[in-house]
Parts: structure tokens; C-alpha cells; sequence
């Protein structure tokens, strides 16, 4: 009898054993990075970071517990597809994100549905001629100078993106300068663009953001959440610690779902 229930107990604690396994399977997050470069008419500068950002990103999903899937094709950009994931990372994509309207529109129902994006530098030069876009991340790409060191300040500490961030630095990059912004932005990170190395300051952007113009920034859009940084021109930068922790806590906020309800469509 002791052996039958013994049996039975090993059972039972094998069963429990399979159970929690697949639901803790089950609740693991997932993560399309997304990398994009086209043009129809002429060509598109393509950033030689591309897979020094993706393996980056792979890395930051071991490490914290979720799963990361990597495509340039815009055919995965189905309602059904893009279920499976708590966020959409454009990692320097550039210029023609899709090719469909029904792709635009599975993109936005994601975003509606409560799903999180992440940009990365040059993402802020994808879909150029889609206002929705610009105002999911939370701008458009204008220009940059040329590549030079420049401080960057923390204005907000809070956020899992800069917490761990020293209050001042230096950070050589393509200094991004970016127009049409969303009046809703929370910006992180800022620099002095009069202290730029620029001929063409005067012109973009001038005075019209005083000595913090934004380089990082945070919003919750229509339903979801959005982050994106301006920071990550080099390849070396997918390797330096301090702006992989910046990462880190941008992808896991926007993994998060928001606070706020999702917006009605009108």
C-alpha cells in the first residue's frame, strides 16, 4: 500500500512539476526586432549597427526573461503574427517600414491592443510620410551634424531607462535632430545643441528648445507604450554597458502594458 502511495505522490508531483513548467512557458514574454531599410526611388543610408543592435538586444532577453524574434520582412506585420508579442523594437530601421496598408493597420491595432514599440536612432527616419508614425514615436527625423562627443544630461532618473545612468555624460554619436514632435513626450535624455560642432544650427534647430533639446523620450500612444532614443550610431555602442542598461529599461517599460485605457478610434 505504502508503495501505491508512493506512486501515487510521485504522480502527482510530476504532474504539478509539467503544470507550473508550461505556465511559466506560457507567460514568457516575447519581442520582434524589427530592421527595415528600404527605399522605392534611390537608395537609403543602412546603418552598419544592424546586427551588433539585434544580438545586443538577444542578449538583454536571456539575461532578463524573455524571448527575442529578429526580421526585416514586412510580411510579418499580420494581426494574427503579431499577437504573440508584448513589444515592437525598430532597431535602426530607416525610411520604408511596410509595404501595405493592411501591414500599417496590423501595426497600429498592436499598438491599440496594448503593445509596446521601442525606436532606436535612425527608426525615427521610418515612414516618413506617415504622420501616425511620427507620433507614435514621437517625432520625425530632420537632420544630424557630423559625428562628435557631446553631453547628455538626465531629466528624468525615475524611469527604468535612465535610473541607472549618471546625471551627466559624454556621448560621441550622430546627434539627432528631430521635428514634428508629440506634444506628449516625457523626455529622458537632452543636450545643448548651441555647444554642437554645426554651421547650420542657427537654421534646426535654433532656440526652439533652449539648452535641453530632447534625445530620449517616453509616452504611453493610443493604447500602448512608446521609448525611443536618438543614442546607438555605432556598432561599439551595442557593447557599452551604460547605454545597454538604457536599453534594457526601455524595452522592459514598453513590454509593460499601460496605464492608460486604449483610445477609441474615430
Amino acid at each position: 500500500m505504502n508503495r501505491i502511495n508512493s506512486a501515487i505522490l510521485l504522480a502527482l508531483a510530476v504532474a504539478l512539476f509539467a503544470t507550473n513548467t508550461f505556465a511559466v512557458a506560457a507567460e514568457k514574454k516575447k519581442v520582434l526586432v524589427y530592421t527595415r531599410n528600404h527605399k522605392t526611388v534611390g537608395t537609403g543610408y543602412v546603418h552598419d549597427n544592424i546586427q551588433s543592435s539585434v544580438d545586443a538586444i538577444k542578449k538583454i532577453g536571456e539575461e532578463n526573461g524573455f524571448d527575442v524574434d529578429h526580421s526585416d520582412d514586412p510580411n510579418v506585420f499580420t494581426t494574427a503574427n503579431l499577437k504573440q508579442y508584448s513589444a515592437i523594437v525598430f532597431s535602426n530601421a530607416n525610411n520604408e517600414a511596410f509595404e501595405t496598408v493592411a501591414q500599417r493597420e496590423a501595426f497600429r491595432q498592436f499598438i491599440h491592443n496594448g503593445g509596446g514599440f521601442v525606436g532606436i536612432h535612425s527608426a525615427s527616419g521610418s515612414e516618413r510620410e506617415w504622420p501616425w508614425y511620427w507620433a507614435l514615436l514621437g517625432g520625425k527625423f530632420n537632420r544630424h551634424p557630423k559625428i562628435q562627443p557631446f553631453e547628455v544630461r538626465v531629466v528624468d532618473a525615475n524611469h527604468p531607462a535612465t535610473k541607472d545612468l549618471p546625471a551627466k555624460f559624454t556621448w560621441t554619436d550622430e546627434c539627432y535632430y528631430l521635428d514634428n514632435f508629440n506634444k506628449d513626450i516625457k523626455p529622458l535624455l537632452v543636450t545643448d545643441p548651441h555647444k554642437l560642432d554645426d554651421p547650420k544650427k542657427a537654421e534646426y534647430p535654433g532656440d526652439r528648445f533652449g539648452d535641453a533639446m530632447p534625445l530620449s523620450w517616453y509616452h504611453e500612444f493610443e493604447g500602448g507604450r512608446s521609448f525611443y532614443t536618438a543614442l546607438g550610431h555605432q556598432k561599439e555602442h551595442y557593447q557599452d554597458p551604460m547605454f545597454l542598461k538604457h536599453l534594457r529599461g526601455g524595452i522592459m517599460w514598453a513590454m509593460e502594458r499601460p496605464t492608460k485605457p486604449a483610445a477609441t478610434e474615430k
